[in-house]
């Protein structure tokens, strides 16, 4: 009894794996990249999370903190003092505060 029918049956299985847009492999290879990305994107809200949760400490507990996030939110300079007001950068990891 020959059994040639069984790479046929291969060959058409994993065609239609390739070829399948909805449930074949370019699908499973998306979805691999939805969760890579989604993955990325999770990383960096916690990252977030936790700076504003350092800085919610430090307005709690530290008068210089305060009185910096308190002139940041109303504008507001010492004398002599210069205040730039620049456009909120897009994506940006630079702090301008010390």
């Amino acid at each position: 009894m020959r059994v040639w029918w069984i790479p046929a049956l291969l060959a058409v299985a994993l065609a239609a794996a390739v070829l399948d847009q909805d449930a074949g492999i370019r699908a499973w290879l998306g979805l691999r990249r939805d969760v890579a990305a989604s993955e990325e994107r999770l990383r960096a809200l916690r990252a977030e999370i936790e700076a504003r949760r350092v800085e919610a400490r430090a307005l709690e507990s530290d008068p210089v903190a305060q009185e910096r996030a308190i002139r940041e939110e109303l504008g507001w300079a010492r004398p002599g003092e210069l205040v730039l007001k620049l456009p909120p950068a897009q994506n940006s990891s630079i702090s301008l505060t010390k």
